[in-house]
C-alpha cells in the first residue's frame, strides 16, 4: 500500500502509531525470554526498490528472497539477494498487479495476494500461485488465480497465510476493528469462491504475516510491532491465531510492509516500502542459539 499516495492523512498515521503503541502494552504476552536478536543486521537494497509489500526466502535458488511490490508496480517477481543486491526481475506474463500485497511460501508453490483495497470498492479479490521458479527463468507463465469475495463485502487486506499441509488459505484484514481472519479451503476449485470468516484477532493494523518453514511458528506484523504465535502440530491456522501471542522486537521501519521466515528457519526477514526514507534496508533478525 502507497500509505502516502491514496489521500491518507497524517491523522490516520498517527492513529495507526497510537494503535501500535497500545496494542504493544495491552494485547501481546509479556515475553518470557527472547527468541530473536533485538537488533537487526541491516543491509541497503541496491538498486532500490520501492514499494516493497511482501516477501519469501527461496527454497529453490540460495541466497535469494523473493519480494513482490505493490498497485502501480509492475507483475513481477523480484529477485533479492540476501546482500541487498537485486539479481533480476521476472514477469508474470499477462497477470495484473492491482493491488498486491502480501507473499507466501507453501508446498513448492509461491503465491501472492492481490487483496488491497484502500477504499473498499473491490467485490473480488485474487490470489496468484505457481511453482517456485529458478533465478534463470525469465517469464512465468504457469501461474494460477484464484477469485474470492468476502460474505459481508469489501475488506482492505495485506497479509495472507497457506497452510502447506491441508493448502488452505488463510486471509486477515487490515483495518476492521479488530482484524478478521477469513479462510478459503482448498481445493479452489472455479469461478469466484466465498471465503469463510473464522475468526478475529485482538488487533488491526496487519500489513503482513508468515508461518515457519516447519508449521509451529507464525509472525503477524503491523507498523508498529511484530506478534508471534505457537502452533500445536497441524491444528487450523485460525485455532493458532486465537491465543494470545507474545510481542518480539521490531525496529520500525518508514513504511514496513514485508516480513518472512529464512529457509532454513534461522531468523526472519523484513523490508519496508520507501516513503519518505532516503533508503530501503533489507533487515534480518537471527534466531537466538
Amino acid at each position: 500500500m502507497r500509505l502516502f499516495t491514496h489521500n491518507f492523512p497524517l491523522m490516520f498515521l498517527t492513529g495507526l502509531f497510537l494503535l501500535g503503541f497500545s496494542f504493544c502494552e495491552k494485547s501481546g504476552t509479556a515475553a518470557p525470554e527472547l527468541i530473536y536478536d533485538t537488533v537487526p543486521k541491516a543491509t541497503p537494497l541496491s538498486p532500490l526498490i520501492l514499494e516493497g509489500s511482501g516477501l519469501a526466502a527461496s527454497r529453490k535458488n540460495a541466497g535469494i528472497v523473493w519480494v513482490q511490490e505493490d498497485s502501480g508496480q509492475p507483475a513481477a517477481l523480484i529477485a533479492l539477494g540476501t546482500d541487498g543486491v537485486t539479481r533480476k526481475r521476472i514477469p508474470l506474463k499477462g497477470a495484473e498487479n492491482r493491488d498486491w500485497e502480501d507473499m507466501a511460501y507453501a508446498a513448492g508453490e509461491l503465491f501472492i495476494g492481490d487483496i488491497g483495497d484502500n477504499s473498499l470498492v473491490h467485490s473480488k479479490y485474487f490470489i496468484y500461485h505457481f511453482p517456485e521458479p529458478l533465478l534463470s527463468t525469465d517469464t512465468i507463465s504457469n501461474w494460477e488465480r484464484i477469485e474470492f469475495m468476502y460474505p459481508d463485502g469489501s475488506h482492505d487486506a495485506e497479509a495472507f497465510l497457506v497452510d502447506p499441509a491441508s493448502r488452505a488459505i488463510y486471509i486477515i484484514t487490515k483495518r476492521d476493528q479488530p482484524a478478521r481472519l477469513y479462510k478459503i479451503g482448498y481445493p479452489y476449485g472455479s469461478g469466484t469462491i466465498t471465503a469463510e470468516w473464522v475468526g478475529s484477532l485482538g488487533y488491526s493494523g496487519v500489513v503482513s504475516a508468515a508461518l515457519s518453514p516447519d508449521g509451529k511458528e507464525i509472525l503477524v506484523k503491523t507498523y508498529f510491532s511484530i506478534q508471534r504465535y505457537s502452533r500445536n502440530g497441524n491444528e487450523e491456522l485460525s485455532a493458532a491465531l486465537s491465543r494470545p501471542p507474545q510481542n518480539i522486537p521490531y525496529k520500525v521501519e518508514p513504511q514496513g510492509e514485508a516480513i518472512g521466515y529464512a529457509a532454513d528457519q534461522s531468523g526472519f526477514y523484513t523490508v519496508s516500502e520507501k516513503g519518505f526514507a532516503a533508503a530501503v534496508m533489507l533487515y534480518f533478525y537471527p534466531k537466538k542459539k
